[in-house]
């Protein structure tokens, strides 16, 4: 069979289904490659993560399987694919990926994993996809699970660099795990979020029981969901005196799938170039926007 895989997302990270998809294939005998819109395939797999993606209009066909987040919260592939190791010559990627849990104990409206995932749970053991000296892992609260901290242990004896790219739960953080996160090699920072007010003191004290620990603030990276401004600036400036690199991301709501504000995009901008983050402040920086007729004209810019 000639297989057809379609990244719907088309981003720079590599689609762990899609590779896993790819090795199953392969396994079989068949030929797989990137789906093009001049080859002709016998069977074709969308995967699309994100809910914003435009549809593609060269995608069509009669055996076309889609799944994702972006396509649906029902999907998901069966066990004979979940669990074979993906194959990352798709990608051309050196470093492993993969979840050691799925699931959440969390239910954050802005989150889709309760929905999709459920109530977490064990998913795979680390030796299952490791086949590098460094890996991603995409668990969404991994202290959270009696597997994950015995699987973190588990990387600690492989010595292989890590990321959780997806964050650790700050308001897990205790002296004994931060003790553990400390001996660990990261490919490059221990990341964490901080999405609303509310969060501010479990960061802290994550971070402190971190320093105690060895860790120095600047090796943490913390997400900063931006919804209401004013909230966000405020959460801002605490961690920008605790001293942590700060990425803010615009809330876009998961049921109308609206575009971030424009002030929110600004805000995030302010955040994210360093170089102004640094030099100026959030006051300072959005004065230049006040003085653009067209854009309150047009209810873009309210701050």
């Amino acid at each position: 069979m000639n297989i057809g895989l379609h990244d719907s997302d088309k981003t720079r990270f590599p689609n762990l289904a899609l590779m896993k998809l790819s090795a199953y294939h392969k396994g079989l005998g068949d030929t797989v490659s990137f789906f093009s819109s001049f080859e002709r395939y016998d069977k074709i797999y969308s995967s699309k993560v994100f809910t914003f993606t435009s549809q593609d209009p060269f995608l069509y066909g009669n055996s076309i399987e889609k799944g994702g987040t972006g396509y649906d919260l029902i999907s998901v592939l069966p066990d004979r694919i979940e669990h074979v190791c993906p194959d990352y010559s798709l990608y051309g990627i050196n470093y492993s990926m993969g979840f050691l849990t799925r699931g959440c104990i969390r239910n954050c409206s802005f989150c889709v994993v309760q929905k999709k995932e459920g109530a977490i749970r064990e998913h795979a053991d680390i030796e299952e996809f490791l086949r590098h000296k460094s890996v991603i892992l995409l668990d969404n609260n991994v202290l959270a699970h009696s597997h994950g901290l015995s699987q973190i242990q588990k990387i600690e004896k492989l010595g292989v660099k890590i990321d959780f790219n997806q964050g650790l739960d700050s308001r897990l953080i205790d002296m004994q795990i931060a003790k553990t996160i400390s001996r660990l090699k990261w490919i490059r920072f221990i990341r964490t979020a901080c999405d609303n007010k509310s969060q501010i003191p479990a960061v802290k004290k994550a971070i402190e029981n971190l320093a105690k620990c060895g860790v120095k603030p600047y090796r943490i990276f913390c997400y900063l969901l931006v919804d209401d401004i004013d909230d966000a600036y405020e959460r801002t400036e605490i961690l920008r005196e605790l001293g942590v690199d700060i990425f803010a991301q615009p809330y876009r709501d998961i049921e109308s799938n609206k575009d971030p504000s424009y002030k929110q995009k600004e805000f995030a901008r302010w955040v994210n170039h360093k170089a102004i983050f640094k030099s100026t402040r959030w006051h300072d920086y959005k004065k230049k926007y006040d003085n653009l007729p067209e854009l309150k004209a047009a209810g873009q810019l309210v701050f």
